[in-house]
């Protein structure tokens, strides 16, 4: 990184008491730019340990994108990671820490957000005003505030902002929703979303000193400062109220997505949700067990539901999503064998999707007036038609979110993205709303208009959040 696209430190925090996402100082310094043919989008990948080297590895198969520069908190990650990418062959990217430096760099065309929950929403508002598109993963918000904040800066700044709900890119999943739009299942008045995976408990940690080589006040961000325990770090930092928030906003964000897409609805009117921490003692604060119900009113004003279940231990492949059979639909015979593949750790593990033929059971189903639907993972659906469950038509096929964001960035066309960050503000809305109300033990009745809860103060307030300085997203981006 070049000495000029650096920013000072002390410089960048006497900008401002609160540093509120850069309030008060203009970062938009360059034209527009336009990319021509041969030119490519330098995205800068911001958290590289788990989910964002998988971003690496899919901006390195598109043409189009050049991955410019790596951020992360952890030196030795970053070391690790920046070995691996020369090791592949990738040219080698400027790395930093901060990504406020990262963000200074007239170079980088846009970000890529893989850390923490509680960073996402403010990161991505950085961005924008940074003059940066964005990339950032589910869900696109630790509360339903900060991600409405996220979204009216994504307008502000005109920025292409997509979100990790990857399904909406997949063939399968696409398909499967036009099927439900043209009305093969007639009326669709009930949507389930299904979180089965197998979560063993995460047990005790003590307090230890922070590892070397990790800025640990960066990493907490927006958080409360809390001492440091290896559960509070990689990946286990899910299951704490501070910077996660539960399975619900893990996995299934993307099952929600689906179900209230299928459902074709926007914010609810009422949710409730019951549940509890199961089976374990250990350090976990959310449920990884929890039921959910949303009520919305739909078009001329007829009432729709969504059902929601997380589910964390023994489990059964409802309509046989999750087994080998049901994520081979579509594909050749040739090569297919009894037992699925065993799946990598992370997304997208193998051709037959993420969760073949392992204990996890993770999809949706829909059903309508003339039938019902099975959609497993990210990639394939079965219908089943009428009173006597005559099966239909069925589909699979993979996914190219990456790729869609990249050509939205090239293009400047908003209305191209599969998952613009609107639709993703809504979906989280849903994730926050239903743990709020088993965080409060009672029903929520909810405004789409204003997008309040109604006659709930302690509600609105747990939804809004609280942010340590300097790390607080603005009131105006």
């Amino acid at each position: 990184m070049s000495k000029e696209s650096q920013i000072d430190r002390r410089d960048f925090l006497k900008a401002g008491a609160g540093l509120a996402a850069f309030s008060g100082v203009t970062f938009i310094t360059h034209p527009e730019r336009v990319f021509g043919a041969n030119d490519r989008v330098r995205v800068g990948i911001c958290g590289i340990r788990g989910r964002g080297w998988d971003h690496v590895r899919e901006y390195a198969k598109i043409p189009t994108a050049e991955i410019a520069a790596v951020c992360d908190v952890d030196e030795n990650v970053i070391g690790h990671r920046v070995k691996q990418m020369e090791q592949q062959g990738l040219p080698k990217p400027q790395s930093c820490a901060d990504v406020r430096k990262l963000l200074e760099d007239k170079s980088i065309d846009a970000i890529s957000i893989a850390t923490p929950n509680h960073w996402h929403s403010l990161m991505a508002i950085w961005g924008c005003q940074a003059g940066k598109d964005v990339y950032v993963e589910k869900p696109c918000s630790h509360n339903w505030w900060e991600g409405q904040q996220l979204v009216s800066a994504a307008k502000k700044y005109n920025r292409i902002v997509q979100h990790g709900t990857q399904s909406r890119s997949s063939i399968g999943v696409m398909e499967g929703m036009k099927r439900i739009q043209d009305g093969l299942l007639g009326e669709v008045y009930l949507s389930r979303g299904l979180c089965y995976k197998w979560r063993d408990t995460i047990g005790r940690a003590s307090v230890e000193p922070v590892p070397s080589g990790v800025d640990y006040d960066l990493w907490t961000g927006p958080a409360p400062m809390k001492p440091f325990t290896k559960n509070r770090f990689h990946y286990n930092w899910h299951w704490f109220w501070d910077t996660g928030n539960g399975d619900m906003g893990n996995q299934g964000i993307h099952e929600m997505d689906i179900a209230r897409w299928g459902l074709g609805v926007t914010f609810p009117t009422k949710v409730s949700a019951v549940g509890g921490h199961f089976l374990f003692d250990d350090d976990q604060e959310t449920p990884n067990t929890l039921n959910a119900a949303f009520e919305f009113k739909g078009s001329e004003g007829k009432r729709k539901m969504l059902e929601f279940e997380v589910r964390h231990w023994i489990t059964n492949h409802e309509a046989g999503i999750g087994t080998a059979e049901f994520h081979s639909l579509g594909l050749p015979a040739a090569g297919l064998t009894a037992a699925a593949p065993k799946p990598k750790k992370g997304h997208g593990a193998s051709k037959l999707g993420p969760d073949a033929g392992t204990h996890n059971t993770i999809g949706n189903l829909f059903y309508g007036s003339k039938g019902c639907m099975a959609l497993g993972g990210y990639d394939s659906y079965k219908t089943w038609l009428g009173k006597e469950m005559t099966p239909g038509p069925e589909g699979h096929g993979g996914e190219h979110h990456f790729a869609n964001f990249i050509d939205c960035v090239r293009s400047r066309k908003k209305e191209d993205l599969r998952a613009p960050i609107e639709e993703g503000h809504i979906s989280c809305t849903l994730v926050h709303l239903a743990n709020a109300s088993y965080i409060l033990g009672r029903t929520l009745n909810f405004d789409p208009a204003t997008e309040r809860v109604i006659g709930d103060d302690e509600a609105n307030q747990l939804l809004r959040g609280t942010y340590r300085t300097p790390y607080v997203v603005p009131d105006d981006v």
